[in-house]
């Protein structure tokens, strides 16, 4: 017997499980809609299916994959504008994570530490740009709550002298750091309560150990990279107000 998850219908029967689970945990505790959750189960589903019957083409192809890790940036860009609704910060947040994934993906791939296949490619890409995704996020919404929230004080800063630029620095550069307080725990953490994706996954299609740790380890500490750049980057374009509060 492989060390492939089948699917078949237990499959589908504790996958529905697991959404109800959630929809109705969510709902019932009051820490949201469940409607979401099923909605979001349900994309899942439909997405994976989508990308399974595509993939193999667009792994035939250099010009395809390029395209297709564009598309990824495409959506992770307006998946982050959707999430903070800052009005007109759709490229501010594209820029954000740009400036995160550019350099990180240029290092592992220019030097050749990561071959120039397809199959290796897309989800190295997609790891690196979901990661700053939603550390753009999460580091645009703490920033921009908390100049709103402290807006007094950051008029007090004004009325000390401060320029808004470094004033709204002051405010909300410490809060937004902590979108990075995820990566910074799954990297110290690593083997020791997690073993992530790129591990397990590099382990079920029979690469060893070692070649799973190494693997893994690149791909954590890129992610780390990317995240921070984009934080800083996600910081600096409110405290300019590129994205407006």
């Amino acid at each position: 017997m492989g060390a492939a998850i089948e699917a078949g219908p237990v499959l589908a029967v504790v996958l529905a499980i697991f959404v109800l689970l959630a929809a109705a945990v969510v709902w019932r505790g009051g820490l949201g809609s469940g409607r979401g959750v099923l909605i979001a189960a349900v994309r899942a589903v439909a997405q994976l299916a989508a990308v399974s019957v595509v993939i193999t083409a667009i792994l035939r192809s250099g010009w395809w994959t390029a395209g297709f890790v564009a598309f990824m940036f495409a959506v992770a860009s307006f998946t982050t504008y959707r999430r903070v609704k800052a009005p007109g910060g759709w490229p501010w947040f594209a820029a954000a994570i740009a400036a995160g994934v550019a350099p990180v993906l240029a290092l592992v791939l220019l030097p050749g530490v990561v071959p120039w296949k397809p199959i290796i490619v897309v989800p190295i890409a997609g790891i690196v740009i979901g990661g700053a995704m939603t550390a753009t996020a999460q580091a645009a919404r703490r920033a921009l709550d908390e100049l709103k929230t402290r807006h007094g004080e950051y008029e007090a800063a004004l009325a000390l002298g401060f320029m808004p630029r470094a004033a709204a620095l002051e405010i909300c550069r410490p809060s937004a750091g902590y979108a990075l307080v995820p990566g910074l725990d799954q990297t110290r953490t690593v083997g020791l309560v997690t073993l992530p994706g790129a591990y397990v996954g590099m382990l079920l299609g029979g690469a060893s150990p070692v070649q799973a740790g190494v693997a893994q380890l690149l791909v954590l500490i890129g992610l780390l990279a990317a995240q921070s750049v984009a934080v800083l980057a996600t910081v600096e374009f409110v405290a300019a107000s590129r994205i407006r509060w």
